[in-house]
This record gives C-alpha cells, sequence and structure tokens, in this order.
C-alpha cells in the first residue's frame, strides 16, 4: 500500500492526474472504472485542462465502479458528472464510454454490465480484471455504492449488485469486492476532515475497522493507493 499526503482536494486531483497520466503512457488499451464525488470532478477538471492534449484517449475504456439509478441528464448521474467535466473536454470514442445505464431496471442493469465487463475485461479466476479502479470513501467508510449494512454485498456471487442507500433509499448499481480487489491497480481519493476518523480507524486496524467497506479493499495481486488530503489524512 502506498500513502500519499498532500495540502488540500485540489493537489490531491493534480497529483492524481499525473499519476494517471504516467500510468496510461504507452499502453495499447487501457480499462478504468471511475469514481463520483467532488474530488473526481476536480480531477476530470485537472485532466482536461493539462492532459486534454497528451493522452491519447482512444486507448482508453471508461466504466463506472458504482452509478446512482437516475437518468444520465439527472444532476446526481455519476455519468452526467464525467461528461460535464471530463468528456465534453476531450475527444474520446463514444464506443470508449461504457456507462451503467441508470435508466434502466437496476437488477437486469447489473446483469447487463457484469456481463458486458465479462466481454471486455481480461479476467483472473473467472473475475473481470481493471487496470485501475478508482475509489472515494464516504465519512460512513462505505465505498463504490456497497455501504456497511450491506457489507455482506461486498462478497456477492454476481460482478455487479444492486445497492441501496441507507438514508434516501435510492438504488444504484456497484462493482462487488472481488471485482475491485482483482484490479491491477486501486486508487482511494479521500478529501476532508469528516473523512479523517475512518481514514485513521481503517489504515490503523482499530476496533471495528472491519465494519467499513472501506476495509476490505486489499487488491489480491495488485497495488493499493492512498491520495489524500491533509484534513483527511491528519
Amino acid at each position: 500500500m502506498e500513502l500519499k499526503i498532500y495540502k488540500d482536494k485540489q493537489e490531491v486531483a493534480e497529483q492524481f492526474s499525473a499519476y494517471f497520466a504516467e500510468l496510461v503512457k504507452g499502453k495499447t488499451e487501457f480499462h478504468v472504472a471511475l469514481s463520483g464525488g467532488s474530488t473526481p470532478k476536480i480531477v476530470f477538471d485537472v485532466l482536461a485542462s493539462d492532459y486534454g492534449d497528451k493522452i491519447d484517449w482512444s486507448k482508453i475504456h471508461f466504466y463506472w465502479g458504482d452509478e446512482r439509478c437516475v437518468p444520465p441528464t439527472d444532476d446526481q448521474s455519476n455519468y452526467k458528472m464525467t461528461v460535464d467535466h471530463l468528456f465534453s473536454k476531450i475527444t474520446v470514442p463514444k464506443g470508449n464510454i461504457h456507462r451503467v445505464l441508470g435508466e434502466a431496471d437496476p437488477i437486469g442493469e447489473a446483469m447487463r454490465y457484469a456481463n458486458l465487463l465479462e466481454i471486455n475485461l481480461d479476467r483472473v479466476e473467472g473475475i473481470p480484471e481493471f487496470d485501475l479502479v478508482i475509489l472515494g470513501m464516504g465519512d460512513d467508510g462505505h465505498t463504490a455504492s456497497i455501504f456497511p449494512h450491506e457489507i455482506e454485498l461486498w462478497d456477492a456471487k454476481d460482478h455487479c449488485v444492486v445497492a441501496t442507500h441507507p438514508d434516501s433509499g435510492q438504488k444504484r448499481v456497484s462493482l462487488n469486492g472481488k471485482v475491485i480487489n482483482t484490479a491491477k491497480e486501486v486508487a482511494f481519493l479521500v478529501t476532508g476532515s469528516d473523512k479523517a476518523e475512518k481514514v485513521r480507524t481503517i489504515l490503523k486496524k482499530m476496533k471495528g475497522f472491519e465494519t467499513y467497506p472501506a476495509s476490505l479493499v486489499n487488491p489480491s495481486s495488485g497495488k493499493l493507493l492512498w491520495f489524500l488530503d491533509e484534513a483527511a489524512g491528519k
């Protein structure tokens, strides 16, 4: 595991973008699962402004680690956020963008997306293998859309699961833990003082840490990186 702590959210975005640009350099094909949230939004802005003409976007295939079950025009859509802050500002083939159909029936869409991953990605012992999975972490310790109250979904048989937000009841389609932990690299982007307690509990393996889904991220043969700002890493 590599722990990287930077001054603020902007520096986290800049440093992660530099890491991403280096990671994809020279690749003939690269498959990445994106995250939603405020920090990835800044990452996408930096990638578009600083690397828009430096990265060969035709080699990169984009997926999502989780998606809210809303239409692609809804402001809550992770896909819409990525379009607004990245795809609309760079040249990327439409065929390289593999969105979760948030407007579709959640159970059927989870099955469809799992099948898509099996077709598009190499597999390790039957599990689709991403080159990179980008994750965030909620102040409740959730990651992707695996929440503490449904932590059993982490070990679900299916590659994609239907999760339920504990407060709003909103349905979400999410990768399961096996797919996340099969990735060649997994990068957490965690910022803000409200995350500090959970970061400390998880990284120091303090009492109760295993009740937080984010603590279960442990790539079996890949690399795990945490990109934190000082507030989250304090």
